[in-house]
């Protein structure tokens, strides 16, 4: 099907999709030692934090990545368009190139992340070669092309951006220049220190604002900051505090329940609140994208906390309590 086939989209997200393996340890593992998992999942990851994360939540979600055509890459794509109702039309199968594997340690609630892959063979901008029609766009940005966004953004949709962990450790800032093309930058905190070479993320945050209309900083159990360098508002949230037995995907979470609330329009509090809160779910669980939380999990954690009204009204209104 070409491009302009592709029905009418909520959001597409593109980036890098991988098979996450996520080991629950008691510890972390020592050289020349055993450590037993006390518990394992798998799940797809990356881009698909993303995807999963906003179909879970109603919107009506496509995604352009490429898969390995083997079994690891074929069962990735029926996760993802047979459980999940993600529309892959703008997404491929390669021969001759693995499908990325993940293994998460999830330990003293954090996690170490070990990956075995190469880059894919077809850029975001030969997958995306004519605007999808969708509301918003989503993208990791990094050291590679991103023309599809300014295409993107030229044809209507409202363009948000994340940025992942830099393996070369240079952080070359460079990679914020395709922030021209963004209306809402969502980095982790680390993230946001290193690329702008910042002391503190409320430092980060205000250099970013120079580049980009509205940043979201995340910053997990510190919660997160954000600043609508248009108006001038800017908004701290704090984290909800929640058992934690794997971070791997909670930013890809976060910035799924940012872009939901901001098509529902929502106040810029109240988007960094529930961007908060599904992340916060999400890290209760072990994966990433099947740890993204639906609205059956948003309204138990309502019922079992009946003292916090921030969200109260559109969790009932979307689970139909």
């Amino acid at each position: 099907m070409h491009e302009l086939d592709v029905p009418a989209l909520d959001v597409v997200v593109s980036g890098l999709v991988f098979e996450d393996l996520v080991l629950g340890l008691p510890s972390a593992p020592r050289p020349g030692t055993e450590v037993w998992a006390t518990d394992s999942h798998e799940s797809p990851g990356g881009i698909a934090n993303f995807a999963v994360a906003l179909a879970r939540l109603g919107l009506r979600t496509g995604m352009a990545a490429v898969f390995g055509a083997d079994d690891l890459g074929d069962r990735v794509w029926r996760r993802l368009a047979d459980d999940e109702g993600i529309d892959l039309t703008l997404s491929r199968r390669l021969a001759g190139w693995q499908t990325p594997l993940t293994v998460a340690l999830a330990y003293d609630n954090d996690r170490a992340l070990v990956t075995r892959g190469t880059s894919p063979l077809l850029s975001a901008d030969e997958l995306i070669t004519t605007p999808p029609v969708a509301r918003a766009v989503a993208a990791h940005i990094g050291p590679w092309p991103n023309e599809w966004l300014a295409k993107a953004k030229a044809a209507g949709s409202v363009v948000f951006a994340d940025v992942g962990w830099d393996p070369s450790e240079q952080w070359d800032p460079e990679v914020l220049n395709q922030l021209e093309h963004c209306d809402v930058f969502l980095p982790n905190a680390e993230e946001a220190m290193r690329y702008t070479r910042s002391g503190t993320p409320q430092q980060a945050l205000r250099k970013l604002a120079d580049q980009v209309p509205l940043v979201v900083v995340s910053n997990g159990a510190e919660g997160a900051l954000a600043l609508d360098a248009s108006t001038g508002e800017e908004v701290a949230v704090p984290a909800y505090p929640v058992p934690a037995a794997d971070t791997t995907g909670a930013g890809d979470v976060f910035a799924a329940g940012f872009i939901a609330a901001t098509l529902w329009e929502l106040p810029l509090e109240q988007r960094v609140r529930f961007a908060a809160l599904t992340a916060a779910l999400s890290v209760t669980r072990l994966g990433g994208a099947d740890a993204a939380p639906r609205w059956a999990d948003l309204a138990a954690w309502q019922d079992a906390h009946p003292e916090d009204h921030h969200l109260h009204a559109l969790i009932s209104a979307h689970s139909g309590r």
